[in-house]
């Protein structure tokens, strides 16, 4: 046998492997959906048709999803779609005994989250044209901002004080998660083009820009989670430490104005502020909901009490701000433990790709929006734990909303542009 038939056998191994192992990872993760799921679509006894339907949609969209991407487009490697349709499952599963129609709304909203997630990574593929629109973008990501902040003030329509929503109609948009994509974008496309002072100072500006807009919302979970992600662009680039404690100090002077301006202005964020580490002294009033939620999810124990079972889905924000609670009380402490390790596997494989990417702008990227979909994770599940101050941010892929679930796929696409072998006919010529 010649060096090149040893060589295509070995191919051939390898291509027969990963087929094997990627058929084993899905089909593994369709019985844990199917498991998850069948207490809701049993409830009480009856099939719950439609319910069942869906899920088995959501199922077989899986199926064809890598079916498609690997027949026709010869993808092969599925590592990053395994978990986000695992989180996003158990999402779908504890949403959907509280509201049919909001369950119908989130799977959909996931749907569409993979196909923005698709085209993003199409639009990425060619650097160039990201350069060439990365002022539009950033020019855009503000006037959205904007425009909605001023939409929402005028009209007065806010949820806790906090003016980050925009309503129009059936039409209900969270802009501020939309621009966490074009925040990472604007930010690793003008960092990997740093020959002159000018693209930092551009985007100091527009991180001040968009950083300031959501102090005016009241929206200052969303402005840490961005500060966090202006310091890990800004470090990725200099690698300075000095630098770092620089902008770190200026964070820390900015956010002690904004926490000064919210202990004064705005009476929900001032209670969560004021119940910090003492939410079992103010179980009557201000820690209530946090007190009460770690009680539910303590009674969950190691497998969980059942999907619809449990009682923290009764508090407020039971699927959306403390979903976690949810998870240890339902699903049991296990899958919560293996939901948290997901978010640092994500940060691990966007620092193991980010060292082989094919351009800065990639690595960048992807270590950017790793770093900001963990630090939100970890505001989520420590400020419901009560080791950090509650600010109300989602759980990525999890908690119940669309444009979430739009945002957090969209980021998924610039750890995706990372590997090497997202774009094998492109940077192997």
């Amino acid at each position: 046998m010649t060096k090149t038939q040893k060589q295509q056998r070995a191919q051939a191994l390898r291509q027969k492997y990963h087929a094997v192992d990627r058929g084993l990872i899905l089909l593994i993760l369709t019985v844990f959906q199917a498991v998850s799921a069948a207490p809701v679509c049993f409830a009480d006894g009856k099939l719950r048709t439609v319910l069942t339907a869906e899920f088995a949609g959501f199922i077989l969209f899986e199926w064809i999803y890598v079916g498609v991407m690997h027949g026709a487009l010869k993808k092969k490697n599925f590592e990053l779609e395994f978990i986000a349709f695992f989180l996003s499952g158990i999402g779908l599963v504890l949403i959907a005994p509280g509201n049919e129609k909001t369950f119908q709304k989130q799977l959909l909203m996931t749907v569409a989250g993979v196909f923005v997630y698709d085209a993003l990574l199409w639009f990425i593929k060619d650097v160039k044209r990201v350069m060439a629109v990365r002022f539009l973008v950033g020019l855009g990501a503000i006037g959205f901002l904007g425009l909605s902040f001023a939409y929402s003030y005028l009209t007065h329509y806010n949820v806790l004080g906090a003016y980050n929503w925009l309503h129009i109609g059936p039409i209900t948009l969270q802009p501020s998660e939309f621009v966490k994509v074009a925040f990472v974008f604007v930010g690793a496309a003008s960092l990997d083009k740093l020959l002159t002072s000018k693209n930092i100072y551009l985007y100091i500006a527009f991180s001040m820009a968009t950083v300031g807009i959501l102090c005016l919302m009241k929206d200052f979970g969303t402005a840490m989670i961005y500060f966090a992600t202006f310091l890990i662009l800004a470090y990725l680039r200099s690698g300075d430490i000095r630098s770092l404690l620089f902008i770190g100090a200026g964070t820390v002077i900015g956010g002690v104005l904004a926490l000064t301006f919210a202990f004064s202005k705005t009476a929900h964020v001032r209670r969560r502020l004021e119940t910090y580490r003492h939410i079992w002294e103010y179980t009557s009033s201000g820690g209530w909901q946090q007190a009460s939620m770690l009680v539910y999810a303590a009674s969950g124990g190691l497998l969980g009490l059942g999907v619809g079972a449990g009682r923290v889905r009764t508090l407020p924000e039971g699927t959306t701000d403390i979903v976690f609670g949810l998870i240890c009380e339902e699903l049991g402490w296990i899958i919560a433990f293996a939901v948290v390790a997901t978010y640092g596997v994500l940060a691990f494989y966007a620092v193991r790709v980010s060292r082989s990417a094919p351009s800065t702008f990639y690595s960048i990227s992807a270590c950017a929006a790793a770093g900001l979909l963990l630090f939100q994770a970890a505001l989520n599940v420590f400020g419901c734990t009560d080791l950090l101050p509650f600010t109300g941010v989602t759980l990525p892929f999890v908690s119940q909303g669309g444009s979430s679930m739009i945002c957090c796929w969209g980021l998924l696409a610039f750890l995706k542009a990372a590997d090497i072998r997202a774009f094998p006919k492109v940077f192997r010529q």
